[in-house]
């Protein structure tokens, strides 16, 4: 795979999303913001100041679902943001971190208990679901750094990349939004899994953070492919383009040009990446 380097000069680039404009999504977490750019390299910054932002939902309809100190849907109209959720049980996390969304709207992230660019011990946080009519649910405890998440095709499978145990998870999913049966899918052979895409022969795409590299899982959890990156923190990536394979990947460095620091790569995989259905909030 060779990559071209879309946009440079960032800290620690998250969340990237691709809508059906082609427009990339991306969020730094470190610097605060969240970006957009267009296929003719505009980009904009949707969410000026906002940091932490480890993950990002497109809204059926247009806006953004975006994570943070708090889980917030930001309206593409008027630019304002309100929260969907900041709490649980009346305890606010410290932190809230990757998500995804399923068929019907509902989306589903984790809680980060510690300051997870420190190297502090973690604190383990909980993965949550939030519906289209507002109501959160907690359905797992114990996950020491949540990331990356990513439905199976047939939705029957939920992915889960728990950063300082080295593995992906996975869950059984359920129709009404529930998991169960947590287990060890897959373990990283270099460093720490951090986002991750899921394609449509079954594959599970991993960001290896620490590791200068992205790694594809078959449905085994079978290592299928190993493919470096010119940075050693690999933090996430996402399918996309009008047959779903470009493939964007997004780092906190630049091993190439260190100058450049969080960098956004893009090429062309041979395998099609599965589209991650839309949040279903209302502004």
């Amino acid at each position: 795979m060779e990559f071209e380097t879309l946009a440079s000069g960032y800290g620690l680039l998250e969340g990237p999303r691709v809508d059906e404009q082609n427009r990339l999504h991306v969020s730094d977490v470190s610097r605060g913001g969240v970006f957009r750019r267009s296929p003719d390299g505009t980009i904009e910054n949707l969410i000026p100041g906002r940091k932490g932002v480890g993950g990002i939902v497109l809204n059926e309809g247009g806006g953004l679902v975006v994570s943070g100190r708090t889980v917030s849907l930001w309206d593409h109209r008027s630019g304002g943001i309100r929260d969907l959720f900041s709490q649980y049980d009346g305890k606010a996390p410290k932190g809230l971190n990757d998500m995804t969304a399923d068929d019907q709207g509902r989306i589903y992230f984790g809680s980060l208990e510690f300051n997870a660019l420190s190297n502090d011990k973690p604190i383990p946080g909980c993965l949550y679901r939030v519906d289209p009519d507002g109501s959160a649910t907690k359905l797992w405890d114990g996950i020491e750094l949540t990331n990356g998440l990513g439905f199976s095709a047939d939705r029957k499978l939920l992915y889960h990349c728990d950063s300082t145990t080295r593995a992906v998870w996975v869950y059984d999913s359920l129709p009404d939004g529930s998991v169960k049966d947590r287990r060890a899918f897959a373990k990283m052979p270099e460093g720490w899994p951090d986002g991750l895409a899921v394609d449509v022969e079954g594959g599970v795409w991993v960001a290896a953070v620490f590791g200068s590299e992205i790694v594809r899982f078959t449905r085994d959890g079978t290592i299928d492919r190993r493919v470096k990156i010119p940075a050693a923190k690999v933090t996430s990536l996402v399918f996309g383009g009008m047959d779903m394979q470009d493939l964007y990947v997004v780092t906190a460095d630049n091993s190439e040009d260190p100058s450049r620091q969080g960098t956004v790569f893009r090429t062309r995989c041979d395998v099609a990446g599965l589209p991650v259905p839309r949040a279903r909030f209302t502004a």
